[in-house]
């Protein structure tokens, strides 16, 4: 997967803004303060307008190759194109009920979520293909604090489509300070976002927002109260590299290995994560931390801090769509859902099954 951040051919620039840091692709605009929506709009370039247009087709029975012959257009019943009226770029198909929800008036929703913006601080914006997808970020105010020192950030993202596959989605996110892990996979268990339908009446967005915002407070403090007590909780270092071997196992036929001794039968290539998982967790100088050294939210972070710092990509497109929807955030749920078990059961929790 590339990075996919659309380039503006008219404009000369990529559509996505940053505030103050640069993003993994090195592309778009870096500002140096953080804008309001309607600004972070303007400078991700994602103020264009997308209209619905009527899909047309052609009969073409009766052409003979004669270039003066007309060849007449057809009308698709009931399916029109989303065009991006800046490029005149074909977006999606889409059917009948569906309704063109704008950039702006999308990020007036996200504006709706957070009460207008007051104590927010949108730090990304961008659009993704020809501009068929387009996304926000704001980090909230409150933090989730795990102990004395370990912090983690809380933001909303917003993303909405203008192809007909996808919904306006909005979703609340946690990401520590220290190893900048966006931790998706500690949502697994929440319903940590709301879809609203392109149908949807702006009333009925707003009354979705102030769900979000109830969700959301609901989430971080279940968070904040589920990792201090993941801090609290002691696990060994052989009950580490057990979860690690469970959590990095790819397949069935691995823990099965596992269960039975058959430790001749794992792959070198599997053997090595696992140490390189398990050396992060007893070496790393974040996983010295109070919070970290022997307990169960360390556990959890040596995973995730293993694909954000340790392991090597070919790209780093490649580390992208692994932590966000690949094999980083798979491994990640599978060492949330352990790390949950353990909490509650102790050693009981680590089978290979």
């Amino acid at each position: 997967m590339a990075h996919q951040i659309n380039f503006n051919q008219n404009t000369g620039k990529h559509s996505f803004m940053s505030v103050k840091e640069k993003a993994w692709h090195n592309l778009g605009q870096i500002i140096d303060r953080y804008p309001t929506s309607s600004e972070a709009i303007q400078h991700a370039g994602l103020d264009y307008i997308v209209e619905k247009r009527p899909l047309f087709t052609y009969d073409t029975a009766n052409y003979l190759g004669n270039a003066e012959t007309i060849i007449p257009e057809i009308k698709v019943p009931n399916f029109y194109a989303t065009i991006r009226a800046d490029t005149e770029q074909v977006l999606g198909v889409v059917g009948n009920d569906y309704e063109v929800v704008q950039n702006r008036d999308a990020f007036s929703f996200f504006d709706a979520i957070v009460g207008g913006g007051d104590g927010i601080l949108y730090e990304t914006a961008g659009a993704l293909g020809n501009g068929e997808r387009v996304f926000i970020t704001a980090k909230l105010p409150d933090y989730i604090r795990v102990g004395a020192k370990d912090w983690i950030e809380q933001y909303l993202f917003l993303t909405t489509s203008h192809d007909g596959l996808g919904s306006i989605t909005a979703a609340f996110t946690p990401i520590r300070i220290v190893c900048n892990n966006t931790l998706n996979a500690a949502m697994n268990n929440h319903s940590g976002a709301i879809k609203i339908r392109h149908t949807a009446s702006a009333t009925e967005r707003l009354k979705q927002a102030h769900t979000l915002m109830g969700i959301s407070s609901l989430l971080a403090g279940e968070m904040e109260g589920l990792f201090n007590q993941w801090a609290q909780v002691h696990i060994s270092d052989n009950e580490v590299k057990k979860l690690i071997q469970i959590a990095m196992a790819p397949n069935k036929e691995v823990l099965e290995n596992l269960a039975e001794g058959k430790l001749d039968l794992l792959s070198t290539h599997y053997t090595n994560i696992v140490d390189n998982v398990y050396e992060y967790a007893l070496g790393s100088q974040t996983q010295q931390m109070e919070t970290t050294a022997g307990t169960v939210f360390g556990a959890y972070n040596a995973v995730t801090g293993y694909f954000q710092n340790v392991r090597l990509f070919k790209s780093d497109e490649a580390k992208f769509k692994s932590i966000m929807d690949g094999t980083a955030k798979q491994r990640a749920q599978t060492a949330f859902n352990l790390c949950r078990d353990f909490a509650m059961q102790g050693s009981e929790a680590l089978i290979y099954n």
